[in-house]
């Protein structure tokens, strides 16, 4: 069963000493929580490594500046090596565990600047100091921040060098290849395919065979290296060095009207087509060269190229398969005008291309965006080669602000790639360039070239996340007459002085997946009581399980149907999908991303991808969960002919008029609660698929989403509970209602996971109800005892009094007294239990607040004996247990399942979960609660989530990564900042006080603070053992694991299975004596069933409460604690798992063992061993169990 992402880089941290003795059967689960390593304080940034050469004035010097720069370059600037582990790129990629000490918070100001602060001078050193001070919000988070730059820049080390040794000999190959044509446009294409054995990756449509221009190749008029490898940006997180190497074709190839009808990229594909071929001639033999369109970009095929083999040796630890060589064909910036290439141009002219939908064919000579910026992006390589290397002269911290942007993008799943969302380190980069010269008011800069890395990239993802970019266009420099002719949900970032939409390749929900991301990263970064720099910029966020509720797969080739007349409008099929999902789905979804399948590279004897394996199209939703599951929704009203038209032929025959009680006539659609086991969600986007895109479409949709839900025996909202709720009003108007008690009673609070929306059971179990927990306190008086022993006794004759009361005055309902403690005479000793006739029951005990007083002062005499100390230090941590932190843990959890409908379900799954793999009796229902809570309350790196999947796979996802050995888990339930900053100060010194005291970690391993329960321990004093901790956070990862490697083919409840060779010993229950049947019904010997025996039992108030499963776990750690360490299943699974203690291994004879032992004579001495008597011991659990065990199957045998 592995989490999202997550290989882990281990940094040193303090650790606890080792266990002693922890060795036999504890060994088999082992510790998951390795061990980290502490980042080195010391360790300062040594700013950027190295220079670009000095910026030469002229096209022609600066492309041989960056040639010798890139290509010639060996030696690292700073004149040393890499390491073994840097020369195999073995770098930061996933996931780092870092030992965060509880930071001081300081705001950080905003700085996106819309006012002008001047340009930054020739000596940019004070004014970076003053804007960089009190930046980051700790010293802490700023040396995470320096640790993961110094892993991420750049080195020369040994796959960097091979492959600009490739570099130089393709360089040189291209410079010498031969002149071609020109030919007519079938001789030129013939003649590659016959000679070379080269295909010409033509866009579609193809070229006309009577086109009347030609086809040619010439020697290019320069090749220079670009991107993020020639500027120092390129992380080297990265697992491939990927270079882009652009080829200038020379300008005599083009004719003035070439931008027209794909002419331009007719042109160029038979240019690439060419190289390939001289290459291949070249290098076939050493280098394995394929096509692949540039950014999933069809207009533009490139060349790419990696080494079939090490060029010398072949060595298992080459790494010369870790880079990648891209050939990019490109123009110069003057072949074609700036203006005709606008985006309100029209340059594919084809007379009678209709749009996808069938639209008329005036339609073909609107504005084509994509395809404009898409040839000018082929212009302006240069330019913005020039204009990212003389940032990088003039602002410090620019390569560095790069580096954490890529980072943060390609966590969250972003590239420049179009099915990748069309944003990455490329687009990044140039956007921060260019607010740093523009942007602003009156064109001022919008960024300061003195803000630190840090400062850079959270104003970057302020602007992104505050301005919507798609309804108010970005202009960089001077306007010049910008006409936006793209659509109303298209961003565009213009860049005046070179005519170009930095966005042009970003669709309307990618880019609202970016601003979403931008927003969500900002607001995690201002949370007061969250260390951010992990979910920034480590955890991977774009597994589409983990990040969306719902995911639908739909086949692309049936979804895309007729294959367009332009490959490039291809697009606008998903475009379609996009708007008809939107429409259709309203407001039952905040977000709908699509992702297309990517362009698989070709080999270079075929025109164009076969695309065999991507024929999946993938579909994620993020929903509202107030809204996802309406039933009705209306349209237009009757009246309204032109709107009851359109919604009538949207929705076609699911559309119907009805008339509402207010006297309304409207257009209605309504959905079934339950329809073949589907949700609302699946039938709406089931019946658009079928009706916008054909039934066959429909018949291969996939929904992922609701299996998990499922798995719940009812509903996974509160109205579960709803009867509980309402009987536990009913208890509290019947004890208030009550005349002849000798107190008013102040307060009744529930405390119990029933009554906050949180049990993995109902109340009622058939005959078997187990009861919800309540408290009753009376108002103060001084009548009360002073004494602890008379203050129980008094409390018993309130009960007794009451439940007379109740007998006298309520017929509905059943009261019967309860002792327990009966060992401790000074903690409470009696509780009711009430029974209504509805099913649901309720345990009520009475609070009295002296005792707390009365506990404390006695653990304060220091004349007690050690006994009775004890005594009370048990009693008074029950106390405030039960009677405050309890109560005050249910209002929170009740009020935050009300507020998050998917939270209830979610603390239900989990616990199915921890009961499924045999924790239930190690880690207590609050805690598991906190756990969930945190992931509603501080989601990061995602947003809140809006149903069980979500909430369910994230809580596993953090549980995973948690390092509870240095790591406090503290939540702040009031979900509005309650919990003060003065407050974590103090749960993480008690937190840090338990680890110095504790250091082996034998008593309190989990420490779960919350705002109401500041100690951290009240639900883990005493259990989990570490190694049941352990246990936990491996079978998490497992899971993870599960779920990140079969993603959509996952059976959930693959989830929830753990095998059982683990343990020494597995009792095996009764599933009807235990309640886990599903037919619990006392029959005849002949099988005949008695309704009136069923009834009888199902009225028997004397089972109210009894627990056979939870009483014997209890009874068998009472006895056997000591020499066994028991896991149970309750409720969720009859078996009680057991591990043999590595304490009981055999010993010199001793008296007074605490478990049974049988005599083992040694060999070569007369002295006499014990060895534990496991038979025994296991024939005395049977013997206690009795008709509960079924069967024991020890494991050692």
């Amino acid at each position: 069963m592995a989490e999202p992402v997550h290989k882990r880089r281990k940094v040193k941290h303090v650790s606890s000493d080792e266990e002693e003795g922890e060795s036999g059967s504890f060994a088999s689960f082992g510790d998951s929580a390795d061990e980290d390593e502490e980042i080195e304080s010391g360790r300062n940034n040594d700013g950027l490594n190295g220079e670009l050469s000095r910026q030469e004035e002229g096209k022609e010097e600066l492309n041989n500046a960056e040639m010798d720069v890139e290509v010639k370059g060996d030696v690292h600037s700073d004149g040393t090596t890499s390491d073994s582990a840097e020369e195999d790129g073995q770098t930061l990629h996933e996931d780092v565990q870092i030992k965060r000490p509880s930071p001081k918070i300081t705001n950080t100001p905003s700085v996106l600047r819309n006012d002008a602060r001047g340009d930054a001078t020739s000596k940019p050193d004070p004014i970076r100091s003053t804007y960089t001070a009190n930046t980051f919000r700790s010293n802490m988070f700023k040396l995470q921040v320096d640790e993961l730059l110094e892993q991420i820049r750049p080195r020369q080390s040994k796959r960097e060098i091979e492959a600009e040794h490739a570099l130089q000999r393709l360089k040189k190959t291209i410079e010498t290849l031969p002149s071609r044509g020109p030919l007519p446009i079938e001789n030129a294409e013939r003649q590659l395919l016959t000679s070379n054995r080269v295909a010409t990756p033509f866009p579609n449509p193809r070229p006309p065979k009577d086109a009347k221009y030609k086809l040619a190749y010439a020697k290019p008029a320069s090749v220079n290296v670009i991107g993020s490898h020639a500027l120092k940006t390129a992380s080297r997180a990265n697992k491939v060095v990927e270079i882009d190497m652009v080829v200038i074709m020379p300008s005599s190839l083009f004719q003035e009207k070439d931008y027209l009808n794909s002419r331009y990229f007719y042109k160029r594909a038979y240019y690439i087509a060419c190289v390939a071929a001289g290459l291949k001639e070249a290098h076939g033999t050493e280098l394995d060269i394929k096509f692949n369109n540039f950014h999933d970009n069809p207009l533009k095929p490139v060349l790419t190229m990696n080494a079939l083999s090490p060029p010398e040796e072949k060595s298992a630890h080459s790494t010369s398969s870790k880079w990648q060589i891209n050939i990019i064909p490109s123009i110069a910036e003057d072949v074609f005008p700036e203006d005709k290439l606008g985006l309100e141009r029209n340059c594919v002219r084809d007379q009678g291309l209709g749009a996808i939908d069938g639209t008329a064919e005036g339609q073909a000579q609107s504005p084509t965006p994509f395809y404009n910026s898409s040839l000018r992006s082929d212009m302006l390589m240069t330019s913005y080669l020039k204009l990212l290397h003389g940032v990088t002269k003039s602002c410090e911290a620019f390569r560095d602000a790069c580096l954490l942007g890529s980072t943060w993008l390609r966590q969250r799943g972003f590239d420049s790639d179009i099915h990748s969302g069309g944003f990455g380190n490329t687009e990044w980069t140039a956007l921060m360039a260019l607010l740093l010269q523009g942007g602003g008011p009156g064109g001022r800069s919008m960024l300061n070239q003195g803000y630190s890395s840090y400062q850079l990239l959270k104003a970057t993802l302020q602007l992104l996340a505050v301005r919507d970019l798609s309804k108010q266009p970005l202009v960089v420099g001077a306007d010049m007459g910008f006409a936006n002719s793209t659509s109303g949900d298209t961003p565009v970032v213009w860049d005046s002085a070179r005519g170009h939409n930095l966005l042009y390749k970003m669709t309307p929900w990618s880019y609202r997946a970016l601003r979403q991301e931008a927003k969500t990263t900002l607001s995690m970064l201002g949370d007061q009581h969250f260390d951010g720099f992990e979910a920034t910029f480590i955890v991977r966020t774009d597994n589409l399980l983990y990040k969306y509720d719902y995911v639908v797969k739909l086949d692309h080739a049936s979804i895309a149907g007729t294959k367009p007349k332009r490959e490039h409008q291809a697009l606008e099929v998903h475009r379609k999908l996009y708007d008809t999902l939107h429409r259709g789905l309203k407001d039952r979804v905040t977000q709908i991303h699509i992702l297309p399948p990517s362009s698989d590279s070709w080999s270079l004897g075929s025109a164009g991808p076969s695309n065999a394996n991507n024929t999946e199209l993938l579909v994620g939703f993020a929903v509202n969960p107030d809204t996802v599951n309406r039933t009705i929704d209306h349209g237009p009203t009757a009246e309204e002919k032109s709107k009851s038209a359109s919604f009538r032929k949207f929705w076609g025959g699911k559309a119907e008029l009805r008339r509402f009680k207010d006297g309304s006539i409207l257009e209605t659609l309504v959905w079934s609660g339950k329809e073949g086991g589907q949700s609302v969600f699946e039938q709406i986007v089931r019946h658009l698929t079928s009706r916008h895109f054909g039934d066959e479409v429909e018949k291969g949709t996939h929904v992922v989403g609701d299996a998990y839900k499922k798995m719940l025996p009812q509903d996974s909202g509160i109205t579960t509970f709803t009867p509980l709720m309402e009987a536990f009003k009913q208890l509290e108007t019947d004890i208030r209602s009550l005349n002849g008690l000798p107190l008013s009673i102040r307060q009744i609070s529930p405390a119990d996971a029933q009554l906050r929306y949180a049990s993995p059971t109902t109340a009622a179990r058939g005959r078997r109800q187990m009861p919800a927990d309540v408290v009753l306190q009376f108002e103060g008086s001084a009548r009360w005892p002073d004494d602890l022993v008379t203050i129980q006794r008094t409390k018993t004759a309130f009960l007794i009094k009451l439940q007379e009361l109740l007998q006298e005055s309520i017929d509905s309902a059943i009261a019967r007294i309860g002792l327990e403690n009966q060992e401790h005479d000074i903690v409470n000793q009696a509780f009711l239990d009430i029974a209504y006739d509805s099913g649901a029951a309720f345990r009520l005990r009475i609070h009295h607040d002296r005792e707390q007083t009365l506990l404390e002062r006695r653990l304060k005499d220091k004349a007690l004996d050690p006994r009775s100390r004890d005594i009370a230090a048990i009693g008074l941590a029950k106390y405030k247990r039960d009677y405050v932190k309890t109560p005050a843990h249910t209002q929170a959890i009740a009020r935050l399942c009300s507020r998050h409908p998917g939270m209830s379900g979610t603390i239900r799954l989990t616990k199915k979960w921890f009961a499924s793999h045999l924790l239930s009796n190690h880690i207590a229902d609050e805690i598991i609660e906190l756990m969930v809570a945190r992931t509603s309350i501080q989601p990061w790196p995602w947003q809140t989530p809006s149903s069980v999947q979500t909430g369910f796979l994230r809580t596993l996802a953090w549980l995973a990564r948690w390092d509870w050995r240095a790591e406090p888990l503290v939540v702040d339930l009031s979900g509005s900042s309650e919990l003060k900053q003065a407050e974590l100060q103090s749960i993480t010194t008690k937190f840090e006080a338990w680890r110095k005291l504790d250091p082996a970690l034998n008593r309190v391993v989990l420490f779960a603070a919350s705002n109401v329960d500041t100690d951290g321990t009240t639900w883990s004093d005493g259990r989990p053992a570490k190694v049941v901790a352990g246990r936990m956070s491996a079978l998490a990862k497992a899971a993870c694991t599960e779920a990140s490697e079969k993603q959509f083919s996952l059976d959930p409840a693959s989830l929830f299975a753990s095998p059982l060779g683990d343990f020494d010993f597995v009792l095996h229950l009764d599933p009807e004596l235990v309640g886990k049947s599903s037919q619990r019904k006392r029959s005849s010997k002949n099988g005949v069933v008695f309704k009136n025996l069923e009834l009888a039992d199902e009225e028997d108030s004397s089972s109210v409460g009894f627990d056979p499963f939870g009483e014997l776990v209890s009874d068998l750690e009472r006895l056997y604690g000591s020499a066994i360490l028991f896991f149970s299943g309750h409720p969720e699974r009859p078996i009680i798992a057991g591990l043999w203690s590595p304490q009981t291994a055999t010993r010199a004879w001793k008296l007074n063992l605490s478990y049974s032992t049988t005599p083992l004579k040694r060999t070569d001495a007369e002295q006499v061993d014990a060895k534990i008597n496991k038979d025994g011991i296991l024939a005395e659990i049977a013997h206690l169990g009795r008709d509960l065990i079924q069967r024991i199957e020890d494991n050692e045998k």
